[in-house]
């Protein structure tokens, strides 16, 4: 393992490269990058980066974020085959539906989702700014939140405002937690918090203490030394490695993306030494799609 560290950290040097990775990567991962984060942080990172080579450890959809917001970084996704199963629950095509059954909405894009869905989008957002983008549209505009309908149906909860969702959600977030579980934890730790990610069933984050994104549960966890987690486990997984000194716990152990645990850090080595998978969006698709994100970059 430190061989292999030792030789990202002068192919890092060699190629002027750097290394994003989301939060939910395992820890290994996570610690051998120059950068972690939520999606919003690193797309917005991914903006500003002044770099040749940006080695990305996430999913497919963060990596072409990236490509499209840093045109002249060429993007390395390590894992070709890491996808994001709600981002493939729906189409360009079925959004131009979706968009012809109700004329004149405004549409909210959750960013995991394609850049195809991206482009025919008017805003993008994360579970970080969902609220604020949400809040930004005019009260007498009609939403079409597009694919989660849990972050969807939260930010309705929130907002006050009437959101028609589409039947997307992350298998992970949606089947990873349950009643069972809420009642385990909370009889184990009742003076521990709990902090779950919008992405959740409403089961869920109508029994949190608190609802935000996995960069909200890191500066959360910055003040405060008890807490049960309901997001995909890599983050609280990272989290305990960070702080073992706190008392932070899994809602459940099974929680566990496999899109995001593809990436190790044998695949950052080699992206490094052979520049696979490179992401390229198409220049048409792209400028449609940096219009939607861009348009959420300005909402934080």
């Amino acid at each position: 393992m430190q061989e292999i560290i030792q030789e990202i950290k002068r192919l890092k040097i060699e190629k002027n490269a750097l290394i994003l990775a989301h939060n939910y990567q395992a820890v290994a991962v996570q610690e051998i990058a120059d950068y972690r984060g939520d999606s919003l942080q690193l797309a917005m990172l991914s903006a500003e980066l002044d770099a040749p080579l940006i080695i990305f450890c996430g999913v497919r959809f963060m990596a072409e974020t990236a490509a499209i917001l840093n045109p002249a970084s060429k993007v390395i996704l390590p894992v070709e085959e890491a996808g994001c199963p709600m981002a493939e629950m729906i189409t360009a095509e079925q959004l131009r539906e979706f968009k012809a059954q109700h004329p004149g909405a405004v549409v909210v894009c959750y960013v995991n989702s394609t850049v195809e869905v991206k482009a025919e989008s008017n805003i993008c957002c994360t579970s970080s700014n969902a609220l604020k983008v949400i809040e930004s549209i005019p009260a007498d505009k009609s939403i079409l939140f597009v694919p989660d309908r849990n972050l969807g149906g939260w930010v309705a909860h929130k907002s006050g405002r009437k959101i028609i969702t589409w039947n997307g959600y992350c298998p992970t977030h949606q089947w990873g937690f349950s009643a069972q579980n809420l009642k385990k934890m909370r009889e184990k730790y009742p003076d521990h918090e709990l902090l779950a990610h919008p992405e959740c069933d409403p089961l869920i984050w109508q029994n949190a203490d608190h609802v935000m994104s996995t960069g909200g549960m890191v500066r959360y966890l910055e003040k405060h030394d008890k807490v049960i987690i309901a997001t995909e486990n890599g983050l609280t997984d990272y989290l305990i490695h960070l702080y073992p000194e706190k008392s932070i716990h899994h809602l459940s152990p099974t929680a566990v993306c496999q899109n995001m645990k593809l990436t190790q850090i044998e695949d950052v080595l080699s992206a490094l030494k052979t520049e696979d998978y490179h992401i390229v969006v198409e220049a048409d698709i792209a400028a449609k799609a940096r219009h939607s994100i861009e348009r959420m970059l300005e909402i934080i």
